[in-house]
């Protein structure tokens, strides 16, 4: 099957069937609330900066799709809504324009998004084969600010078309993974796609020259469950719980790199991004969320970025919390299965309820 056609069908998927796991770790999260607060809405301030670019708020829409045309129309519409808000974007897997190239157009939104923090994407497997030169073709062809690197192993092992010989570090991939890094002067972003990042990926990740991490964590969109849809086997459902839920994810890499992390995998509302945040995210990312309104309109878009950013603000004011800065110093406990999780894994928890 073309890898045009897999994308039409993972649309589709995402769209008509249940493909959220809702097991994020985020229902074990606390925020003290303050019913005493010095600061009003209109106080708060969410301006981030990422890698020298300023954002109206710490948000980013994950990469969804490209390479199909229906993928044209939803891209547009993501990237306009993002440039009006003045948040960031991700687009989905580059691989079918450099496969062919009559498909780029469905990649490309400068034209409705000349100023967003735009991330171009390509796949750990496919950074393995291509030349440097088709590397760089994933950044020029839509002139991106960083370069997204996605890693799915689970998803190529269990997709009939999956690449299970190419999901393997050898030490070509780190120098390939260097020489984008810095012969392009761009971000290389470390981005899993659903099954979480460990510290020691974190750790691995850095050491190879990577700029950030995104975890994408168990919890939100299960790509194997996807997958599952478009077999007839059922491997896919068997490893549909697989993966390290997104705040355990989240905490072992702020806790374990130097880089700035992005948390996403199940972020649905303002408060699973104030507890993000509060643990130590840079970014928050989501997709799902945006995948429906992107086939409506670009205002349907709006409409549900500037709901996460009010529901945020909303959460920013009950914490007692005028910046992102203010909210890391605000205590967070942590409980349940997710401390239980972080403890054993040799992560102290206390230390965020104690700040």
């Amino acid at each position: 099957m073309s890898t045009e056609k897999r994308k039409e069908e993972h649309i589709k998927i995402c769209l008509e069937k249940d493909v959220d796991m809702h097991a994020t770790g985020f229902d074990d999260v606390f925020l003290s609330h303050q019913a005493l607060p010095d600061i009003t809405y209109d106080d708060v301030d969410l301006t981030t900066d990422f890698f020298g670019k300023k954002l109206k708020a710490p948000i980013l829409i994950e990469a969804m799709t490209g390479g199909t045309k229906i993928a044209e129309k939803i891209n547009k519409n993501l990237a306009w809504a993002a440039e009006q808000a003045g948040i960031a974007m991700g687009l989905g897997s580059q691989r079918a324009a450099l496969e062919d190239p009559s498909l780029e157009s469905t990649y490309q939104v400068r034209d409705v998004a000349p100023n967003i923090f735009l991330i171009g994407n390509i796949g750990f497997a496919q950074l393995k084969k291509y030349e440097k030169e088709k590397i760089t073709r994933v950044i020029d062809m839509v002139d991106a600010d960083a370069l997204a690197v996605h890693l799915n192993i689970l998803q190529e092992l269990v997709q009939p078309e999956g690449d299970q010989q190419s999901l393997h570090i050898t030490q070509d991939t780190i120098e390939k993974i260097r020489f984008v890094a810095k012969e392009l002067s761009k971000p290389v972003i470390a981005k899993e796609a659903g099954c979480g990042i460990s510290r020691e990926a974190a750790i691995k990740l850095e050491k190879t020259g990577m700029s950030a991490i995104d975890v994408a964590g168990f919890g939100g969109t299960s790509w194997p469950l996807v997958e599952s849809y478009r077999s007839d086997t059922s491997i896919g459902k068997t490893f549909a719980g697989w993966g390290i839920p997104t705040v355990v994810s989240l905490v072992e890499c702020c806790k374990s790199v130097k880089m700035p992390v992005i948390a996403s995998g199940g972020v649905r509302s303002g408060i699973d991004m104030i507890k993000s945040l509060a643990l130590g995210a840079l970014l928050c990312g989501a997709a799902l969320p945006f995948l429906r309104p992107a086939t409506e309109s670009k205002e349907k878009v709006l409409e549900k970025i500037e709901q996460f950013i009010q529901e945020l603000k909303i959460a920013m004011v009950l914490v007692n919390a005028k910046t992102i800065d203010d909210l890391r110093r605000k205590p967070v406990l942590i409980t349940g299965r997710t401390r239980e999780v972080l403890e054993l894994r040799g992560f102290d928890v206390r230390k965020y309820a104690r700040r």
